[in-house]
């Protein structure tokens, strides 16, 4: 019997492959010269698909029927349309865990940014301007004695939140459901938003949340506002977001994350308002090797006896 067949649709992380190379046979399916042809002829030998961005939807898993695991690398899987792998039979897993603190910590470095317009003061020294006997204006806004609400409280927002409080920072959030904390829990996102000035996004991405934060959420959170977003950037109406900068609708946002990403609303950077980084949250070497390592573990735990380590939730049923 030859090796188990893993099928590898995109570029991924070194350590995947380096990972499966004893144990597995790995298609590299972006190297063919005729990827449809190899699925074809390979479709019912490939037993599980390693990604790190490619669509995966249920067309797509119809052309592999011995399929039986997608392993994603990251948190997020909004391009893996894990309810259709459900119905076919098929696990999906992510990688949780590894990255919360890199998330966590990029998080609060942005928000930083964000609220004393460091990287705009850094520009104005670069430029000059400080040697020129120019003070940096003050900035408006301060971290301490602000209110943060968190959307989606899960174990990066939990790491966020244990990190802004010793800045004075109160905590709140929005949930599909209340969870056993001490923080002050808000049925709606709306409602939320205009008892807080920073709005911390740690939602996933998906049709489910997809313009959650809309013109009337941004309204809400008011002049003092500030958006900060390091989850998906489809969460946020991204117009909305511009229109409600440009207007000083809210104060400020700082981004790690864009609706249509690598490609940035081209009048999110003429805003001065608005901090941008090119979705930096986990990229670290360390943290980027971990998350590739879980990958290979998923594949390895599953192929020996079934039983993936980080299962998404619409996954876990098929494990019962």
């Amino acid at each position: 019997m030859g090796l188990p067949v893993v099928l590898m649709p995109g570029p991924m992380h070194p350590a995947v492959a380096e990972g499966l190379a004893d144990h597995c046979e790995l298609i590299r399916l972006w190297e063919e010269s005729d990827p449809d042809a190899v699925l074809a002829a390979r479709r019912d030998e490939i037993v599980a698909v390693a990604t790190g961005g490619t669509t995966i939807d249920g067309p797509f898993l119809d052309q592999l029927p011995a399929v039986r695991l997608v392993a994603s690398f990251g948190v997020g899987y909004d391009r893996i349309d894990a309810a259709a792998a459900a119905a076919r039979g098929v696990v999906v897993t992510n990688t949780p865990g590894v990255l919360d603190n890199e998330v966590a910590d990029t998080a609060l470095g942005l928000l930083l940014m964000t609220v004393r317009e460091l990287g705009r003061a850094e520009q104005y020294l670069r430029e000059g301007k400080w040697a020129e006997g120019r003070p940096y204006p003050l900035t408006p806004a301060t971290m301490h004695g602000r209110r943060m609400g968190i959307l989606g409280l899960g174990r990066i927002g939990q790491a966020i939140a244990d990190r802004v409080q010793p800045f004075g920072v109160t905590v709140a959030y929005h949930n599909r459901h209340p969870k056993d904390v001490s923080y002050q829990y808000y049925s709606s996102l709306t409602e939320m938003a205009a008892d807080v000035d920073i709005l911390m996004i740690v939602i996933p991405g998906g049709d489910n949340t997809r313009h959650l934060v809309d013109a009337s959420v941004l309204k809400a959170l008011g002049p003092d506002g500030i958006l900060i977003n390091v989850a998906r950037g489809t969460v946020v109406d991204e117009q909305a977001l511009v229109d409600a900068l440009r207007t000083n609708t809210i104060l400020s946002a700082g981004l790690d994350v864009f609706e249509h990403e690598p490609k940035v609303h081209p009048d999110l950077l003429t805003l001065p308002n608005a901090v941008l980084l090119p979705h930096v949250g986990s990229a670290t070497i360390p943290t980027r090797t971990a998350m590739a390592n879980l990958v290979v573990a998923n594949i390895h735990h599953w192929l020996s006896d079934g039983t993936p380590l980080t299962p998404v939730p619409e996954s876990t049923k098929l494990l019962k």
